[in-house]
């Protein structure tokens, strides 16, 4: 268990809650399809969960913009696959993608079962470095928005996760100490060790099988949450 003096539980979206992985692909699938892009989608998508996550490290720390990010991470996938697309297309694409990925609503198993164990207990806040004009859509299309109070974003904040100011607002927002604050999130760099430097406790949600580490708790299964809190 966890400290009691908790009052507010703070989650990351994407790979927490909502499925991202799962989500993504169902999008890729629409999009490769409506624009008869003939790639395997299992091909396509083997190169870009890896790309993906590595742009999103880099945009983290700040070293390329949004628009570099969306361009990027299609055009290294297609130039691997020595599929010939244009620049135009990638850009229609990426627009597409960002259209319709918050159309698709799965979420981690248990992940409403949590929400409705803590709500009554806790005060519940979304802490992300997604964009803010898809992460509410995914949240409102989920049906889990109204389980928060504060939604903070890193275009909000200035700054992305594990900046400090990014958590700092998040407790500014809630009107609360760290100390009454956990972090629940799957990046052990954005998330927990980020929230850790502002004094946050922290439950690492371990779905991208990383190592063991002695910073928190890990688990493998949102229902295992009740188990801490």
């Amino acid at each position: 268990m966890y400290s009691e003096r908790i009052s507010d539980v703070f989650f990351d979206l994407d790979h927490t809650l909502w499925d991202f992985e799962k989500n993504s692909a169902l999008t890729f699938e629409r999009i490769l399809k409506v624009h008869r892009i003939e790639v395997d989608l299992d091909d396509f998508l083997e190169i870009y969960i890896p790309i993906n996550l590595a742009f999103w490290k880099m945009y983290r720390e700040d070293k390329i913009t949004k628009t570099e990010l969306r361009y990027q991470r299609l055009r290294i996938v297609f130039d691997e696959l020595k599929y010939r697309v244009s620049d135009e297309m990638i850009n229609q694409l990426s627009i597409d993608y960002i259209k319709y990925l918050s159309s698709y609503n799965h979420l981690f198993p248990n992940a409403v079962e949590v929400l409705d164990y803590l709500k009554p207990k806790y005060k519940l806040h979304i802490i992300t470095n997604g964009f803010q004009e898809v992460q509410e859509k995914k949240l409102l299309n989920a049906n889990i928005r109204y389980y928060f109070d504060h939604i903070v974003n890193s275009e909000m904040a200035g700054v992305k996760k594990p900046n400090p100011l990014i958590f700092e607002l998040a407790l500014h927002r809630a009107n609360i100490t760290s100390d009454r604050a956990i972090m629940i999130g799957d990046s052990l760099e954005a998330d927990i060790l980020g929230a850790k430097a502002v004094g946050f406790q922290t439950l690492h949600f371990n779905v991208h099988n990383d190592p063991d580490h002695e910073f928190c708790h890990m688990i493998h299964d949102l229902s295992e949450i009740k188990s801490f809190l």
